[in-house]
């Protein structure tokens, strides 16, 4: 039995496991959220976003609490009054520091991560894994290989595992990590293929979550 044959369905066991256990766990803080998103503004609980890339650039529907006012994703792409801040978006690597789309519930609930909470449901689906890089948007993605050409190789890595709700580059500064940084650490992760890396990255995770490190 190879390593590969060990570690795919351990990781999908503990996946489940966790899953199961945190989402039960937080399901105070997750009907919190819910209330708090309805009282502060108008709109779904749940973001409204298109697909993201996960394993093998198969698109995939991904669950969050909305942070940002409605059709934020759309809006800023499609409204020219909003060119100029689009192009800042993209120079800087899809984030903004005082993003104008953030409700006031949105910035607490993406400082300490709790808007990726539901993002256990694409886990337990099978979409998604607890440890893995980060899903990004399909337009978001062919412009880093539109301005990143070096970085093919290592996206390509990065796209033969499942993406995560946490991961390398989470721990590492999150949005503080320059886009080539990150694609790096998240092709090191596919690579290895080590539950060792998991243990460490999940135990990583709730001091990243408290202190809100690199969280825009």
């Amino acid at each position: 039995m190879t390593s590969e044959q060990v570690y795919y369905p351990a990781k999908r066991l503990s996946d489940i496991l966790l899953s199961l256990i945190i989402g039960f766990l937080a399901l105070p803080i997750c009907l919190a959220t819910t209330i708090a998103i309805k009282l502060d503004s108008k709109g779904p609980i749940l973001a409204d976003v298109p697909p993201r890339v996960g394993k093998n650039r198969q698109p995939f529907k991904i669950f969050k609490f909305r942070s940002m006012i409605p059709n934020a994703h759309q809006m800023i792409r499609q409204d020219p009054r909003l060119k100029k801040i689009f192009a800042e978006l993209k120079k800087n690597n899809f984030k903004l520091k005082d993003d104008p789309r953030i409700t006031r519930v949105g910035k607490f609930i993406r400082k300490y991560s709790i808007d990726e909470l539901p993002q256990l449901i694409n886990v337990l689906r099978g979409e998604m894994s607890f440890v893995g890089p980060r899903p990004y948007y399909a337009d978001e993605l062919a412009e880093y290989e539109k301005r990143f050409p070096q970085t093919k190789k290592l996206i390509q890595e990065a796209l033969t595992v499942k993406p995560g709700i946490t991961g390398l580059w989470q721990v590492s500064g999150r949005s503080d990590v320059n886009f080539e940084e990150r694609i790096t650490l998240d092709a090191k992760y596919a690579q290895r293929k080590n539950l060792v890396d998991d243990i460490l990255i999940i135990a990583k995770s709730p001091w990243v979550v408290l202190t809100g490190k690199g969280a825009s």
